[in-house]
């Protein structure tokens, strides 16, 4: 592994590998840029994702994707009613000599898809949500720490909501960005129809590996900010709170909570990281402005009156952006 000079020459070489990761992304996943950039973002600043979108719009095959360009070991859960908190930790079993031995479950693996997290019970919910808060798992009494990096990306399908248990707020809180993916332009259909039914096999070479990865992690929390860059980040988690001395009229008309300190947190995490990956060396507040819809989104809860009036999130969020 590459010894760098410095901390300027390694966020060179985390600009470098992110422009090579998207390269070879791109090679299977057509269109969708800025869903893959919140990914590796959230990737590089050690936080979880939460993707909504319709079937059939690559969320699996984007995540294989960028566990193979990542080179870390990936585990897909489907989530249904019936599934079990044993079924993602893994459970203790009786071998041939009558001893107990503890066998993983699909959360030991560095990459977790959680399909469709909203279709188990909050029991099953809650297992997976501890190990994405604790990186570790406590079975019988005793603590198993997982392989690091650790990430997990959760899929929620947003049409169909017969039958599930949506996630809590104080559960949503833990993702650090709720990426919301659309339909692909007409052009890119065609791209993506030509690409995948055709008989070539597409291979995605490893660019970063596990140590690099963690490293990069460290690298992003060494980022210098500006006190004016916290202040704008705090300031606007501030005015999505009703009733706070912030609050503009939009706010206080239309939203019932507010987003807690861990959104100020993950504005300012993600907005070294863009900085790093946009080549610059300390985020501004250009930065906190690209990462705040996703990073807030899923932290603000609407009132009635807001719902009566079909006023959507986004529509309040972008205008306390501004």
């Amino acid at each position: 592994m590459k010894e760098f000079a410095n901390d300027v020459e390694a966020a060179e070489a985390l600009k470098s590998a992110y422009e090579r990761l998207t390269s070879e992304i791109s090679k299977v996943i057509i269109g969708q840029e800025h869903v893959v950039k919140l990914l590796l973002t959230s990737v590089f600043c050690q936080g979880h994702c939460l993707l909504v979108g319709v079937p059939g719009l690559a969320k699996t095959l984007l995540i294989r994707t960028i566990a193979d360009a990542l080179d870390l070991k990936f585990s897909r859960i489907q989530f249904t009613p019936d599934l079990m908190p044993s079924d993602i930790l893994g459970a203790e079993t009786l071998d041939k000599e009558r001893n107990f031995k503890f066998i993983k479950g699909p959360i030991f693996a560095n990459i977790i898809l959680a399909d469709e997290i909203n279709r188990t019970p909050p029991k099953t919910q809650a297992a997976l949500l501890e190990s994405m808060q604790e990186y570790a798992v406590t079975i019988a009494g005793i603590k198993y720490d997982l392989d690091k990096p650790f990430f997990v990306l959760a899929t929620q399908n947003p049409i169909e909501q017969e039958g599930t248990y949506p996630l809590p707020e104080a559960q949503l809180d833990r993702f650090m960005f709720n990426v919301k993916l659309d339909y692909p332009s007409y052009q890119q259909e065609i791209d993506i129809v030509k690409a995948t039914t055709s008989d070539a096999k597409v291979d995605v070479k490893p660019i970063l590996h596990a140590e690099e990865i963690k490293r990069f992690q460290h690298l992003v929390r060494k980022v210098p900010v500006t006190d004016n860059v916290v202040e704008y980040a705090v300031q606007l988690v501030h005015k999505t709170r009703p009733g706070s001395e912030s609050a503009p009229d939009i706010t206080n008309q239309y939203l019932e909570w507010g987003a807690g300190p861990r959104a100020s947190q993950y504005l300012i995490m993600g907005a070294k990281c863009n900085a790093i990956l946009s080549g610059k060396y300390s985020p501004d507040i250009e930065d906190v402005k690209q990462i705040a819809l996703p990073t807030l989104t899923h932290r603000v809860v609407r009132n009635f009156k807001a719902e009566a009036e079909g006023i959507g999130i986004d529509t309040i969020l972008k205008e306390l952006i501004g």
